[in-house]
């Protein structure tokens, strides 16, 4: 992996800033920074500020893990070109089958997981996660929501901060939702952000020349190509976004946004 904003890889976003290019973000871990209360979570001023200005300059969307009802409340008023919510599944023709499919997944494992203190099961209609975060014994509470979530049949898990997604089966996933956006919208190429494992489905993507996968924070064995070290660097890599489309964003051309840069 290599650090997107490191001088040397200017020319990668060069490329796909000068062409019809959607920009597409997840929002806990990268637009906003993580917090103990996922319903206190919230951008910084200056990210919500940078995002507006983006949103004029790129087709943008937010591709989030949360409702999104949820996720479109914490972005009005910012000008996206779209909200897609629980991890790609919201806003797709068989979401009905799904939402039904989930629901009656939260008594099974409620009474499966009785008795096990500091679990949080978020039913978000289409999807399912199990937060563990406030667990004193957090390798062994990951452990038993798993055992007893793969026992569900027709689930798909996959892991998180301090947290495990459940999803039905063959449900439409992140990078199935890039894709249907970046055709609605007409765009050619996609950027697109994310720092958690339902991510990869979109950095696994092979599609070299058209969609460039960032991830927040480098970690080994992930498909993403490139990293930002950290969730604060987004405002970072916003104002060089909006620096490579001066027009539309206002801003200083790139130059003198990539000295400040570092390498």
């Amino acid at each position: 992996m290599r650090d997107i904003l490191a001088r040397a890889n200017r020319d990668v976003l060069e490329r796909f800033a000068t062409s019809k290019t959607l920009l597409a973000l997840d929002f806990d871990g990268t637009l906003a920074p993580i917090v103990a209360d996922p319903d206190r979570a919230a951008m910084r001023f200056s990210t919500r500020r940078l995002l507006r200005l983006v949103a004029r300059a790129y087709p943008t969307v937010v591709l989030s893990g949360r409702s999104r009802a949820d996720v479109r409340r914490r972005v009005l008023g910012l000008g996206l070109a779209g909200v897609i919510g629980n991890h790609g599944i919201e806003r797709w023709p068989t979401r009905a089958r799904a939402s039904g499919q989930a629901s009656r997944w939260v008594p099974v494992l409620e009474e499966r997981l009785a008795g096990l203190h500091g679990i949080v099961i978020e039913d978000k209609r289409f999807s399912l996660a199990v937060h563990y975060r406030l667990s004193r014994q957090k390798e062994k509470a990951r452990a038993r929501i798993i055992g007893a979530a793969a026992l569900l049949g027709n689930a798909r898990l996959v892991g998180g901060r301090l947290v495990v997604n459940v999803m039905p089966e063959g449900a439409p996933h992140k990078g199935l939702a890039l894709e249907r956006a970046r055709t609605r919208l007409g765009c050619d190429t996609a950027i697109y952000l994310g720092d958690d494992d339902t991510d990869e489905d979109v950095f696994s993507l092979d599609q070299p020349g058209r969609l460039l996968g960032i991830r927040v924070g480098r970690r080994k064995g992930s498909a993403a190509a490139y990293y930002i070290r950290k969730q604060a660097e987004i405002d970072r890599l916003l104002r060089v976004l909006l620096a490579l489309r001066p027009a539309a964003g206002g801003l200083p051309r790139a130059g003198s946004v990539w000295r400040g840069v570092r390498s």
